[in-house]
C-alpha cells in the first residue's frame, strides 16, 4: 500500500508540473478586496520585488510614561497598522497589548496608578474617534464613548479620577465639553456646550476645579477659557485686539495662579509666555528666540519647561528653569523633527520621539540630571543602510512678487550622472509645513530611480511668521501656485535638474495644489499626481464634514457669500480641467470625512475627457489618506510604475509612455 502512495503522489507532481501555469497571476500583483482601481495597468511582480525593501521600515512614537514604573507605552506596527505596546526599560522588548483592525492611537496610562490606560480609535479612516478603556491585568477593553460621534481624547484630571473631552454628540456639530471617570463610564455627563467645532480641553488647575480649554477659531485666531468643571460655567482669558492672536496651548503653573501659554502676541512667531491670572499681565518667556515655539511640557514638579522651536524646519529642543526664566544646557541631539515632549512623574527623565533623515522616528529619553541620552525604540529598516540615505538641503527661490520662498531638496544617489528628473512634493494643510525627516518608501526615487525630490513650503505655510502664514487666505490662492511656476523657473537655473521631467504631487491641500498647478503649468510638467485633494471648492465646503466647515470657511472663503463661491468656482481645478493635458492619477480613501471622496471622482471623470491616462485609486477602507500597510503598499507599487511610464521615460507628445 506505501509503494502504492508512493507511486501516485510521484504521478500527481509530473501531472501537475505539466500543466501550464496561469502566467498573468504569476507575473503581476492584484490590488486587495479594498482597492478600487481604474486605468493603472497590471502591477509587475519583478516591481514589487524591487522595492520590497522600501515598504519595510518601521517607526515608534511615544505615547505615555507609566506612572510609578521607569516604563512607558509607545506606538509601533508589526502588523498591518500600529498597535500599542509597553516597554519595560531601554531597548526593552516591545511587547503588544492591542490587536485591533484599525489602529488605536493616543494612549495614555490612568496617572497615578497606571492600572488601566485611554486610547482612541476609529473605522477604516472616518475619524469618528471613539474613547477605549485598556484594563492591564485583565485586557479587557471597554468603551467610553456613545460609538457615533466624533470625540477627542481628552486630558486626565491631576487627581487622575476624570477625563475632559470633547463630543459633537449633541447635534454632530459643535465640540460639546464632556467629563467622565474612566473605570465608571455611566459617570460621563456633559460639562458645557459650545458653538463651533474647534473647543479642546488643555489642562486642569491643580485643585481640579478648573479646566482650561482653547478655542481654535482659525489659524491666526483662538481664545483661552477657564470653565468651572462642576458647573459648566466659563470665563474668557484672552481678548481679541484689532490684530489676531493665535494660542498654541497651555497649562498651569503648579502653584495654579498662573498659565503658561504659547502665543503669537505682540509676535510674529509663536512664543512661550507666563499669564498671571490675577493681574492678566503677560510674560514673554522666548522673545529672545525668532522662530515658533511648537510643543512644551512642564515638569511635575513645576520647576522645569522643556520646549521645542520649529527652526527653518528643524526642531531644537530647549529647558527652561521656572523660577529663574534661565535656560538649561543640553545634549546636542541629531537634526531632525521632535514630537510627543512627555516628562516622566521623577522629573528627572524627559521622553519624545526623534525622527531625522537617515532615522526612522523613535524614542528617546534625556535624563537632565546627567544630561544623558538613552534610546528607548530601534526600529527596523527593512535591511538598508540608513547612513547612505540623502540628507535635506534647504534651497530658497524669488517668487513673482520678489518674496522668497523656501523648500527642501534631496538629492539622488551620486551613481546618477547628468540632470536628474525631479518629484516636487506639496505639503497639505494648508497650513502645513514640510519638515526635513525621514522619507520611508520615497527613498527608492533616490536611491534606485534617481529622482531629486524637493518638498517646497509656499506662502501659506506654517513656521515663517503669521504674515507669511496669511498670504494665500481668500482672494489670495493661486498666489501660492504661482510660487510653484517660479520654482519651475529655478529648477531650469539648476545643472543637476532636469526641468523636462518634472511631476508634481501632494495631499490633500497639497493634492489641489498638484491640479491647480497641472491647470496653470501643464506644458512644464510630465504628470501629477493628486492624493485626497480639493477639486472644486465649492463642492468641498458643503460637503466636508459639519464640524469642520466653519474652520474651512476662514481659511478658503465662504462659500455662501456670492462673490466668494464665484471665485471659488474661477479657480477649481474641476472648473478648468480642460487645461489638464498631462497624465493624471487620482488617490482617495472613500470614507474621508475631510475632503469627500466626490472630489476625486469628479475630477476623474472630467479629466479623462481630455483622452489623456488617467489613473484612479480609492480605498474602501481608508479615510484621509492610506494608514493601513497593504493599502500604502499598493499605492507605493502604482505611484512607482507611474513614475516609471511618465516621468523616467523618453518624450512624447502627451507625456505617455512610447
Amino acid at each position: 500500500m506505501q509503494l502504492v502512495r508512493s507511486l501516485f503522489a510521484v504521478i500527481l507532481v509530473a501531472v501537475f508540473s505539466l500543466m501550464p501555469m496561469p502566467l498573468a497571476q504569476a507575473a503581476t500583483v492584484a490590488p486587495n478586496e479594498n482597492l478600487v482601481t481604474e486605468g493603472i495597468p497590471a502591477i509587475p511582480s519583478a516591481l514589487v520585488e524591487t522595492v520590497n525593501r522600501y515598504t519595510e521600515f518601521r517607526s515608534a512614537g511615544l505615547s505615555s510614561w507609566h506612572p510609578t514604573k521607569r516604563a512607558m507605552l509607545i506606538s509601533t506596527r508589526f502588523g498591518d497598522v500600529p498597535q500599542i505596546h509597553s516597554v519595560q526599560f531601554p531597548l526593552g522588548a516591545r511587547k503588544q497589548l492591542t490587536f485591533f483592525a484599525e489602529a488605536p492611537f493616543g494612549a495614555t496610562y490612568q496617572p497615578t496608578e497606571g492600572n488601566y490606560f485611554v486610547f482612541s480609535r476609529d473605522v477604516g479612516g472616518n475619524e469618528f474617534n471613539q474613547n477605549y478603556r485598556y484594563d492591564i491585568a485583565t485586557g479587557d477593553v471597554t468603551l467610553l464613548t456613545d460609538g457615533r460621534s466624533k470625540n477627542s481624547r481628552g486630558v486626565w484630571s491631576q487627581a487622575g479620577d476624570r477625563m475632559a473631552y470633547t463630543s459633537t454628540r449633541r447635534n454632530g456639530a459643535d465640540t460639546d465639553l464632556y467629563i467622565i471617570d474612566p473605570q465608571t463610564p455611566p459617570s460621563n455627563r456633559l460639562l458645557a456646550e459650545v458653538t463651533g467645532g474647534g473647543w479642546y480641553p488643555l489642562d486642569w488647575s491643580p485643585d481640579d476645579r478648573q479646566l482650561l480649554v482653547l478655542e481654535f477659531l482659525s489659524i491666526n485666531k483662538s481664545n483661552l477659557w477657564l470653565f468651572d468643571t462642576t458647573t459648566g460655567a466659563k470665563k474668557p482669558l484672552t481678548v481679541q485686539g484689532q490684530e489676531p492672536v493665535a494660542y498654541g496651548g497651555g497649562v498651569f503653573s503648579k502653584d495654579g495662579k498662573g498659565l503658561y501659554v504659547i502665543s503669537d502676541r505682540g509676535s510674529e512667531f509663536q512664543r512661550l509666555a507666563y499669564l498671571d491670572l490675577a493681574s492678566n499681565r503677560y510674560t514673554d518667556l522666548t522673545s529672545q528666540i525668532p522662530w515658533d515655539v511648537e510643543d512644551f511640557d512642564l515638569s511635575h514638579d513645576g520647576k522645569r519647561l522643556a520646549f521645542v522651536t520649529n527652526e527653518d524646519g528643524a526642531s531644537v529642543l530647549h529647558l527652561l528653569e521656572t523660577a529663574t526664566q534661565k535656560t538649561l544646557p543640553l545634549p546636542t541631539l541629531p537634526l531632525g523633527a521632535i514630537t510627543s515632549l512627555s516628562w516622566h512623574p521623577n522629573n528627572q527623565d524627559l521622553g519624545l520621539t526623534l525622527i531625522s533623515a537617515r532615522s526612522t522616528a523613535d524614542v528617546y529619553s534625556l535624563n537632565v540630571a546627567t544630561n544623558t541620552v538613552e534610546r528607548w525604540t530601534e526600529s527596523e529598516t527593512g535591511g538598508l543602510n540608513t547612513a547612505t540615505f540623502s540628507e535635506p538641503e534647504l534651497v530658497r527661490w524669488q517668487s513673482f512678487d520678489n518674496k522668497t520662498i523656501s523648500g527642501f531638496l534631496y538629492r539622488p544617489s551620486a551613481r546618477f550622472t547628468g540632470k536628474r528628473p525631479v518629484v516636487i512634493n506639496i505639503h497639505g494643510g494648508p497650513e502645513g509645513q514640510y519638515r526635513p525627516g525621514f522619507l520611508g518608501r520615497n527613498n527608492f526615487y533616490l536611491n534606485e530611480l534617481g529622482v531629486a525630490l524637493l518638498f517646497p513650503n509656499v506662502r501659506g505655510s506654517s513656521g515663517y511668521g503669521k504674515t507669511f502664514l496669511k498670504l494665500d487666505n481668500g482672494y489670495l490662492r493661486e498666489d501660492s501656485v504661482k510660487d510653484i511656476g517660479a520654482l519651475l523657473d529655478w529648477i531650469a537655473t539648476q545643472p543637476t535638474l532636469d526641468a523636462d521631467r518634472i511631476l508634481v504631487t501632494g495631499g490633500s491641500y497639497g493634492g489641489y495644489m498638484s491640479l491647480a498647478v497641472a491647470t496653470h503649468y501643464s506644458d512644464r510638467i510630465r504628470a501629477a499626481i493628486d492624493i485626497v485633494g480639493i477639486s472644486n471648492f465649492v463642492s468641498f465646503l458643503e460637503r466636508t464634514e459639519s464640524y469642520r466647515r466653519d474652520l474651512r470657511r476662514v481659511e478658503y472663503g465662504d462659500e455662501r457669500d456670492p462673490k466668494m463661491r464665484e471665485f471659488l468656482i474661477k479657480i477649481s481645478p474641476l472648473n478648468n480641467a480642460e487645461k489638464i493635458k498631462k497624465p493624471l492619477f487620482v488617490i482617495h480613501g472613500q470614507n474621508d470625512p475631510r475632503v469627500p471622496l466626490n472630489e476625486a471622482t469628479q475630477i476623474v471623470a472630467t479629466v479623462r475627457q481630455n483622452n489623456i491616462p488617467v489613473w484612479s485609486l480609492v480605498a474602501k477602507d481608508e479615510g484621509h489618506g492610506f494608514a493601513k500597510k497593504k493599502n500604502v503598499d499598493f499605492q507605493f507599487y502604482a505611484t512607482v510604475l507611474f513614475l516609471q511610464n511618465y516621468l523616467l521615460q523618453a518624450d512624447t507628445a502627451d507625456g505617455a509612455r512610447q
